[in-house]
């Protein structure tokens, strides 16, 4: 079986966090040849580490995706450069994981479907919560019917105090946003995938920086008042075309007790869903309720039986569970289990929110 060849246009945080070590792991089915970042040592540190023989090292990615033998692309970059490499990798004949959220705004997410169709090379985008086992649970009730018509959901994102400290994340000009873009966008993808519902009618949102001179306490130690560009905490109200309401709060830092990260809450009409636990650490769980026996009842699944529509990997971390997924997808010629057309509502959903906040006014679309 010939070998994909891989470049990485980023060697960042989340390239050596998740990327590379999941990648690495299919040594049969893949080959790690090229590294990119702006920061020269960056990438020849990714290379020393995960690099094939013979791999490459550059500091512009147009260089990169000129290597004909590369076959595929991860766009691992700030947010507002997603868009532009994206394209130009699938323009050059690569497929393409490019990291969330897909894009800073729906016009630039739009390049990329149309990039994608253009060309026929894959693209999915990197929303690894959905190879999660409580998500497999969850999305196999969901598609069992097991819930009913699910009219409402809660898609969280709440952090105490987790500002991120490193990189570009309260960067407004690099990343487009801040906590809404960054770990909403996670929530929201989940909840939508679960209910299958991507038609989104109006959109009403609220968007704070409220606690930006306020860093005590910070998980990741304080943060840098003078640079924090970005809001700490947005709220969406979605009212979908059907009639269904999702309700997303996504916060980096939020006086309250319980926070619940990528985790969804969902009513139906027969039966209800909510996740609890340590997601992020593949220690969630989900939890059904519904009225049984003249009772109200609720149970916890004890195990998953593999990724939704991908046998065989219920027992992997969510970032090998993608990265297998993922790889193949393109071997087998078969569809990722992220499309681009579901993350593009995300991204255009957030984006409503943001505007929403600046006309006061409710977005229709």
């Amino acid at each position: 079986m010939k070998k994909l060849k891989i470049g990485f246009i980023g060697c960042g945080g989340i390239a050596h966090g998740k990327h590379f070590p999941a990648l690495a792991k299919l040594k049969d089915k893949v080959e790690l040849v090229a590294f990119c970042d702006i920061l020269e040592e960056r990438a020849v540190e990714a290379g020393e580490k995960y690099g094939y023989e013979g791999y490459k090292v550059y500091v512009d990615y147009k260089e990169l995706i000129k290597d004909e033998s590369i076959d595929v692309i991860h766009v691992l970059t700030p947010n507002v450069s997603h868009a532009e490499i994206t394209v130009a990798s699938l323009e050059a004949g690569k497929h393409v994981m490019c990291e969330k959220p897909m894009a800073i705004n729906s016009a630039e997410a739009q390049t990329m479907l149309d990039a994608a169709k253009r060309t026929g090379k894959k693209l999915t985008i990197g929303y690894q919560n959905r190879f999660r086992s409580d998500s497999i649970e969850t999305k196999e009730a969901c598609e069992n019917g097991e819930l009913g018509d699910i009219y409402l959901a809660k898609a969280h994102a709440i952090r105490r105090r987790g500002v991120p400290t490193w990189g570009v994340f309260p960067d407004k000009s690099k990343q487009g946003g801040g906590p809404l873009i960054d770990i909403g966008t996670h929530a929201l993808d989940l909840t939508l995938w679960f209910m299958d519902n991507y038609k989104p009618k109006t959109v009403f949102g609220s968007v704070y920086q409220k606690l930006k001179d306020k860093p005590e306490g910070n998980m990741f130690g304080p943060w840098n008042t003078e640079t924090f560009e970005t809001e700490d905490s947005a709220f969406g109200f979605i009212k979908m075309e059907n009639g269904a309401t999702i309700y997303l709060e996504a916060a980096w830092a939020l006086n309250m007790i319980n926070p619940k990260e990528a985790q969804v809450t969902l009513c139906g009409t027969d039966a209800g869903a909510e996740m609890f636990g340590l997601a992020f650490a593949d220690q969630g769980y989900v939890v059904f309720n519904k009225a049984a026996h003249g009772k109200l009842v609720q149970s916890q699944p004890s195990d998953a039986g593999g990724v939704f529509g991908f046998e065989g990997a219920g027992t992997l971390e969510q970032r090998d569970a993608e990265a297998t997924q993922w790889i193949d997808a393109i071997l087998n010629d078969t569809e990722p289990l992220v499309k681009p057309e579901q993350a593009f509502v995300v991204t255009q959903i957030l984006e409503a929110i943001y505007k929403s906040e600046e006309t006061g006014k409710p977005v229709d679309l």
